[in-house]
């Protein structure tokens, strides 16, 4: 609009301008043509002062004869004598030279814009002066201010126009795209559920859809990785195994629970961080070295003192999958260990327990043989001494097959509600004799209105019974023995005390397993299964049994049945 406006603005002046120097010069050459044969007989100033004052009246300009020297002879508005000479102005050498002088100036004189048309006087092409018309520019100024004025008002109702139409359009245009500026925001929080765009025919409603589709596609794919990974995490959560992956810088980039159970360690202090300061185990990073060095998985086993566990280690490089970084598993081999160990114990009692007995079943059977059957009384004594092993060897089979049948959950148990006093006392009275014979006194301290638990009798009776037993062996004469229950919450809790030799710290967990022996008491018979089949029994009842003891002033062992 402002481009135009100076272009109509200039059109329309130079239309009015154009006019006007048409006007004019029709008006100067009518007065040249009419004061030509005037001025030819000669010239009367007072009459052509007349005509001219006349003709500038009727035609509302300004009229000024001036002679072919510059001189103003005449001027229909100024006195000539004050005026100076015109020879110079540029319409009138325009005028002399080509007939016809045009000009526009601000005139001095007046002080406003004058056109100025001049047009020579003559007669048979000698030139008697120049008439010159003086038109002011007022009114064509005004007419070009109206015009700027209509222009100016066209062009602020155009501006406020066009803004509006402009906001609406950009409105109704860039609404999609801050949708899809919404859409890419939520896309970067993941939050694609909520991405919907309205589809319309347009370029934005097309470029929409698309997004649709393809916000679409990626939140299924988003959803399925979710589910892979969560897949993934469950189990990591649930192996048993430790699994770590390390990068080729050596710091954890991922440590599963059962990892961080092994090494002691959480995944926020160990993430990202250096694997030689997290794990302080120089086998592992020996593991790891010789790993990346040969690019082939490798395996060592490693124990953790510390912890108490017995690792087996493997290094697998992750090659293209996760380049760069390595798997770390470590397998607990702790309770597999512990099993050899109990194997290799168990081979190596039975193996000890049997050795003894067959040692003795031979030397009496060799000493039978050579000669001991012709004389019976000592042949009877071999036999005795004969049938004696037979029946521990015996009582040791019976023992190890009623073991494997408790472990094996074979053997049903006759659950009664039984009450805690009479099981002590049944016990009691089963071995008062064997204690009387060693000097000792058993004594019962138990209430007789404790809670009943619900138990197989013969079988409670059985595990107190072995428990007294023990103590009886390894008490010393004149002490006593006492046989307790009481009630803690929900359970009842036996207990077996004597004044013995005790048990040394090193053999106290150990003392339930089959065959196992404390030192001190490898002299004593037996054949190291009472407490193994007792653990079993009180384990079948859901109770719990242990033992405590001080070397040298005796033991106490404990178990616990519900309540019925």
């Amino acid at each position: 609009m402002t481009g135009l406006g100076y272009y109509l603005t200039n059109y329309f002046r130079q239309i009015q301008l154009d006019r006007l120097e048409t006007n004019l010069t029709t008006e100067a050459q009518a007065i040249s043509a009419t004061l030509s044969p005037q001025i030819d007989d000669g010239i009367q100033t007072e009459q052509i002062d007349k005509q001219i004052a006349q003709w500038a009246n009727i035609l509302g300009v300004r009229l000024t004869l001036i002679l072919p020297e510059g001189t103003v002879l005449v001027d229909s508005h100024e006195n000539p004598d004050q005026m100076d000479n015109h020879l110079n102005r540029p319409e009138i050498q325009e005028a002399l030279q080509n007939g016809l002088g045009k000009s526009i100036r601000f005139s001095q004189t007046l002080g406003y814009d004058m056109m100025y048309l001049a047009v020579p006087i003559k007669n048979r092409e000698q030139v008697f002066g120049t008439i010159r018309i003086s038109l002011p520019l007022e009114e064509v100024n005004e007419t070009i201010t109206q015009l700027h004025r209509a222009i100016i008002l066209g062009t602020v109702f155009a501006s406020v126009l066009s803004i509006i139409l402009a906001s609406i359009i950009a409105e109704r245009t860039t609404r999609p795209i801050r949708e899809l500026t919404t859409a890419v925001q939520n896309m970067i929080t993941n939050n694609l559920e909520q991405i919907s765009l309205p589809a319309s025919n347009n370029e934005v409603g097309q470029l929409a859809q698309a997004f649709n589709n393809v916000s679409k596609e990626l939140h299924d794919h988003i959803m399925s990785l979710e589910a892979e990974r969560s897949k993934f995490a469950s189990v990591l959560e649930q192996m048993n195994d430790g699994v770590i992956i390390v990068d080729e810088n050596g710091q954890i980039q991922l440590i599963n629970p059962a990892a961080e159970i092994m090494f002691n360690a959480t995944s926020r202090d160990v993430l990202n961080q250096s694997m030689a300061v997290s794990l302080r185990h120089h086998k592992i990073i020996a593991l790891f070295r010789s790993s990346r060095a040969s690019s082939q998985p490798q395996s060592t086993t490693l124990e953790l003192s510390s912890l108490g566990l017995y690792l087996q280690g493997t290094a697998i490089p992750l090659g293209e999958t996760l380049p760069g970084n390595t798997l770390l598993i470590f397998q607990d081999l702790t309770n597999i260990r512990r099993l050899e160990t109990i194997r290799r114990d168990f081979i190596s009692n039975i193996s000890h327990e049997l050795r003894t007995p067959l040692a003795s079943l031979k030397a009496l059977t060799e000493t039978l043989l050579e000669g001991a059957f012709d004389d019976p009384p000592a042949a009877r004594r071999f036999l005795k001494r004969i049938e004696t092993e037979v029946d521990s060897l015996a009582l040791m089979v019976q023992e190890l097959f009623e073991l494997s049948r408790i472990e094996s959950g074979k053997v049903p148990l006759n659950l009664l509600l039984s009450s805690p006093y009479d099981l002590l006392s049944t016990a009691a009275d089963r071995l008062w004799l064997q204690a009387e014979r060693s000097g000792l006194t058993i004594a019962i301290e138990c209430p007789q209105d404790l809670p009943a638990v619900l138990a197989d009798p013969r079988r409670i009776e059985q595990v107190i019974v072995n428990l007294l037993h023990n103590a009886i062996k390894y008490s010393p004469s004149e002490s006593e023995i006492i046989l307790a229950a009481r009630q803690r919450d929900s359970m009842i809790e036996f207990s077996v005390q004597d004044s013995g030799i005790g048990i040394a710290d090193d053999d106290l967990p150990r003392i339930f397993e089959r065959f196992y022996k404390a030192d001190r008491a490898r002299s004593k018979t037996g054949t190291g299964l009472g407490l193994a089949i007792s653990r079993h029994l009180v384990e079948a009842h859901h109770g719990k049994i242990w033992a405590e003891s001080v070397e040298g002033k005796g033991s106490t062992f404990y178990f616990s049945l519900p309540i019925a």
